[in-house]
């Protein structure tokens, strides 16, 4: 599923980060740190692959 917002992909990417073991886990906090632990890397890939061209920098609710 792509990021519906520039946060939401940046969050993705540092969760990504993660996963991958390039980033230490306990550095990740909010939105990325839950990604991180309920998402495949897979799903993480696509989310951050997003372009941001369009997006809003915060997702409405």
């Amino acid at each position: 599923m792509p990021a519906k917002s520039k946060a939401q992909q940046k969050a993705a990417g540092a969760a990504l980060s993660a996963k991958r073991g390039d980033t230490p886990k306990r550095e990740l906090r909010g939105a990325s740190k839950s990604m991180a632990d309920s998402m495949s890397e897979k799903e993480l890939e696509r989310m951050a692959s997003t372009k941001r061209k369009g997006k809003p920098e915060h997702a409405s609710r």
